[in-house]
């Protein structure tokens, strides 16, 4: 995708592999800044304080920090703590489970000498394959979307949260239909929804505008609304976590949503890749959801009116608050998950249709 009409990536090795480069994520839409990533600490703070965001891309990083730990010793030890320190950083995305698992699995065999090179070219394929994952959910998307197509003759699309580019290696999951839709030169507008405490949407208002999408920012509150009036065509969103029966996990408010858009008549359609789906995972009862820190709701951060950096507290320190990340929605109210192999229901016989190599009965 592109910055400044620049194609980017959200993270890229440094020359000489002693480091990594991001985006941080923290500082947009205001101001556009690299970080750069020295030490599996660095990773693992940037993944807690999400200056790295999206599950497809903490897997990533995390394969990183892997690397970044076995160029400064490669014993089994420190590959043993990377993994445990990193695993520890974001509970509900399953991604960052398999990437590191997948990295360790890959590594253990190997001499310690062997390590760290084997580690920077599998996490750069790991990228790769994510690049390429996302591109073919934009295209199976894509083919779903066309057939939503009103009598406007165009696409009207809600999303939830950001899982455009800045949550992958390039693409993006729930955006990657509508980047594909836009290239392909239907006329297609995106609903933004501004997704709070931690305003996400408002990375993808950045985004979208970075790649000439027309979209309108909105309130999380006024989804429902919208969606009873008629003229949205779809809900797409991306997860951080689809269990064996079809129930997502994703950012809190995508069930509110999914309410809404089946009261609606809406279909209410899901996106992400293979390394989101957990078979050993029953259902979304059993998906650990995160509890983020209370000064998300307590602080509001923003600019100015000098456009300089600032934070504003609206609630008092003593305030009781609750603040979890992630909420599920029931496979009944999905509509269609998209993969990288295809759609299918929402359910484990619909999933086994494009993983058949996960039957187990």
């Amino acid at each position: 995708m592109r910055v400044n009409g620049m194609p980017m990536r959200t993270i890229w090795p440094v020359a000489g592999r002693f480091a990594v480069e991001v985006i941080d994520q923290t500082v947009l839409p205001h101001r556009y800044e690299v970080l750069r990533l020295a030490s599996v600490e660095d990773v693992a703070r940037a993944i807690c304080g999400m200056q790295v965001r999206g599950a497809p891309l903490i897997g990533v990083a995390a394969a990183y920090g892997v690397a970044l730990a076995m160029t400064r010793r490669a014993d089994d030890a420190a590959l043993l703590a990377a993994v445990e320190r990193l695993a520890a950083t974001r509970p509900t995305a399953v991604n960052l489970r398999w990437a590191l698992a997948r990295v360790q699995h890959f590594l253990l065999p190997l001499s310690p000498d062997l390590r760290a090179e084997a580690a920077w070219r599998e996490a750069a394929r790991i990228a790769d394959e994510d690049v390429e994952q996302c591109r073919r959910i934009g295209q199976h998307g894509l083919r779903l979307l066309r057939s939503r197509i009103g009598a406007s003759g165009r696409l009207e699309v809600m999303t939830h949260c950001n899982a455009g580019w800045l949550a992958t290696v390039d693409c993006g999951t729930a955006l990657a239909p509508v980047y594909a839709a836009f290239d392909a030169g239907l006329e297609v507008h995106v609903w933004v929804s501004e997704t709070r405490p931690r305003n996400q949407g408002l990375l993808t208002a950045w985004e979208l505008a970075q790649h000439g999408v027309p979209h309108t920012l909105i309130v999380d509150n006024a989804a429902g609304l919208l969606l009873a009036r008629g003229g949205i065509d779809a809900v797409i969103v991306g997860a951080d976590r689809i269990a064996a029966n079809g129930d997502v996990a994703n950012k809190i408010g995508s069930y509110l949503k999914a309410l809404a858009a089946s009261a609606a008549g809406v279909p209410f359609l899901v996106a992400a890749p293979r390394s989101t789906i957990d078979f050993a995972c029953p259902n979304g009862a059993a998906i650990p959801i995160e509890e983020r820190s209370a000064d998300e709701l307590r602080l509001v951060h923003g600019c100015d009116a000098a456009g300089v950096a600032a934070r504003l507290r609206q609630l008092p320190l003593g305030e009781a608050v609750v603040n979890p990340a992630f909420d599920v929605t029931p496979a009944r109210l999905i509509e269609a998950l998209i993969s990288e192999r295809g759609c299918c229901p929402a359910s484990r016989e619909g999933l086994l249709t494009l993983y058949p190599e996960e039957r187990h009965d």
